[in-house]
């Protein structure tokens, strides 16, 4: 008899071989809508959450495939959805504005645009992290599916990509790079804002919070390592040891998209346990070289191709890129299978299917692929 979803995802994050690698695929509305009417199931989560939206909904869609992880994040409050506020634009309760485009929406207005001074930052009114319905989703996804399923609690954006979503990024980094002070009090907001949610989603039953900011491209890093360690790593390393505070076994996961290897030493020292996305096309993330350097020390969760197998390459392609990932990082425990970020509208839902299947056939251990 196998372990538990919630037993194979524990071990594995402490290192030790589960059963099965276990899986957590993210998608986007457009797969969710397509995979529905394959398996025939019309009503499933679909979180209104500026932050976590793809993360956090379509449960019951994806455990049906094989998901041994559900995730879970904070919502818009009861009396301040996302909401049309003019045909194709969007606002939410931080008052940035989207525009439709295509399959996805673009931010076109930024609510601290014009900001210079921490006068700025003290007069913009933060949400509430304790708002009336920010969490009922969580409790219910909680509820439903603890006992058997590993819950992770969704805290991505943590510091860098929610600044720069309310100042606009050029804006961000033009002024980051000039220490303006405005910049660091908004940084401290928002730090205080999200520890505040993670402390929520851990009291609630998170197993796992995953925290992360996009500071890699596909050539290296979006900003400099020092400017990194400069201006996020001490308010990375806070976040941390607060939410060990409420779980000191809380596990900490990463997300960073493109390359980010010149922190991932800092990422571990101050607390970090599972590295995510693992982009295989970024440079220097090769999965089996970060397994082989680091592999005693951090959880793998990611390293699928979702740029170029999954959409663009056929059923044996994608078979093979499933073993890469199984054969480079799954050997002695430590690899949580999934995608380098959501799946996109342009995967079709047989290939989704595939992917799940291709992962428990070559998932078992011992590896031996």
């Amino acid at each position: 008899m196998g372990l538990l979803p919630k037993e194979r995802v524990l071990k594995t994050i402490n290192l030790k071989e589960p059963d099965v690698v276990p899986i957590y695929i993210t998608i986007t509305p457009q797969v969710a809508e397509k995979l529905g009417k394959y398996l025939g199931i019309n009503s499933y989560s679909h979180a209104d959450s500026p932050l976590s939206e793809n993360r956090i909904s379509f449960t019951e869609l994806l455990l049906k495939l094989g998901n041994d992880i559900v995730g879970i994040g904070a919502c818009s409050p009861k009396n301040n959805p996302t909401r049309e506020v003019e045909s194709g634009i969007l606002t939410n309760e931080w008052k940035v504005k989207y525009k439709k485009i295509g399959y996805y929406i673009e931010m076109i207005e930024y609510p601290l645009s014009k900001s210079e001074t921490v006068y700025d930052i003290d007069n913009y009114e933060f949400p509430d992290p304790y708002a009336d319905g920010r969490y009922d989703l969580a409790k219910e996804m909680v509820e439903k599916y603890s006992y058997k399923y590993a819950i992770c609690g969704d805290l991505e954006c943590t510091i860098f990509e929610t600044s720069w979503y309310l100042i606009g990024m050029e804006k961000f980094l033009i002024d980051l790079s000039m220490k303006k002070d405005y910049v660091f009090a908004l940084m401290d907001r928002i730090m205080e804002y999200n520890i505040k949610i993670g402390k929520e989603l851990i009291k609630i039953g998170a197993d796992i919070i995953w925290l992360g900011d996009d500071v890699g491209t596909q050539k290296g890093m979006l900003i400099s390592p020092e400017l990194w360690r400069e201006a996020f790593k001490e308010r990375m390393r806070k976040v941390i040891e607060e939410l060990k505070d409420v779980n000191p076994n809380i596990g900490i996961a990463y997300h960073c998209c493109g390359s980010y290897v010149p922190i991932i030493p800092d990422l571990i020292e101050i607390g970090v346990n599972i590295l995510n996305a693992l982009q295989p096309t970024a440079k220097d993330m090769d999965l089996k070289k970060l397994k082989d350097i680091y592999g005693n020390e951090v959880c793998f969760f990611g390293g699928l191709d979702i740029q170029k197998i999954l959409p663009f390459g056929s059923l044996d392609d994608i078979e093979n890129e499933v073993k890469r990932v199984i054969s480079s990082a799954a050997k002695g425990g430590g690899l949580i299978f999934a995608g380098a970020h959501n799946i996109q509208p342009d995967v079709s839902v047989e290939k989704v299917v595939k992917l799940f299947q291709f992962a428990k056939r070559y998932g078992g251990y011992p590896i031996k692929v």
